[in-house]
This record gives C-alpha cells, sequence and structure tokens, in this order.
C-alpha cells in the first residue's frame, strides 16, 4: 500500500475540531491579557506612603511588560492556529513543509499549527 499523501476529509474534521476548541480559548486568554494591560487597577496607591507607591508603580509597570509579551505571544499562536485553518481548507494540513510526508496525528494533537514533521524539526537544530 502506498503512503498517504493526505489526511482523510474525516481526520482533517477531527483536527479542525481541535484547532477551533485552541483558537477559542487562546482568543479569550488574549482579550484577559489585553485587558490586563489597558485596565487601570481599580486598587489605587495615592493613600500609602510614598515609598509603597514607587515599588507598587514599579510593579505594575513590571507587569504590563509581561503582560504585553505574553499577549504578543498569544496572537502569535492564534495567527498560527486560523493558517492551520486555512491549512485543513486547502486539504495540505498536517503535511510537513520540509519532507513533503505526513506529519504523525499524535504530533499534531499535541501541536495542531506544527508544520514540521518530529524529524524535520530536529534537524533544523
Amino acid at each position: 500500500m502506498a503512503d498517504k499523501t493526505r489526511y482523510s476529509d474525516e481526520e482533517l474534521a477531527e483536527f479542525k475540531e481541535i484547532i477551533l476548541k485552541k483558537l477559542e480559548t487562546a482568543k479569550k486568554d488574549y482579550e484577559l491579557l489585553k485587558s490586563a494591560i489597558t485596565q487601570s487597577e481599580s486598587n489605587d496607591t495615592q493613600d500609602t506612603s510614598p515609598t509603597f507607591k514607587v515599588l507598587e508603580e514599579g510593579a505594575a509597570t513590571l507587569s504590563k511588560e509581561e503582560s504585553g509579551k505574553l499577549a504578543q505571544r498569544q496572537q502569535k499562536f492564534i495567527q498560527h492556529l486560523q493558517a492551520a485553518l486555512v491549512r485543513i481548507e486547502n486539504k495540505t494540513y498536517g503535511v510537513c513543509r520540509e519532507t513533503g510526508k505526513l506529519i504523525s496525528k499524535e504530533r499534531l494533537r499535541a501541536v495542531p499549527h506544527a508544520t514540521l514533521s518530529i524529524d524535520a524539526k530536529q534537524n533544523q537544530k
């Protein structure tokens, strides 16, 4: 029997369901991170000592920077998931972009936006 060159429509539907669930969660996480960056805290430091206020403002700035980096990563993850959905529609999902062979189902279930097989990924190092 010849090697499969693409996943069946049923298999693609299974992966699409996985991706849509991850995408929904990722979008919620992104919105939380975005609101953490833009929303000013209701717990103000106006009535506390000046030293504590400086420390609190520094921590808030650091927290916003960290949230910003996390939000950027989350946005990139969302873009990768959306690109995976396009590959499903094009029926090219699950094909390694280096080897042209199918990426294992186990890898795609763990990393649904993967475009490289484990072998190809390891050869990149």
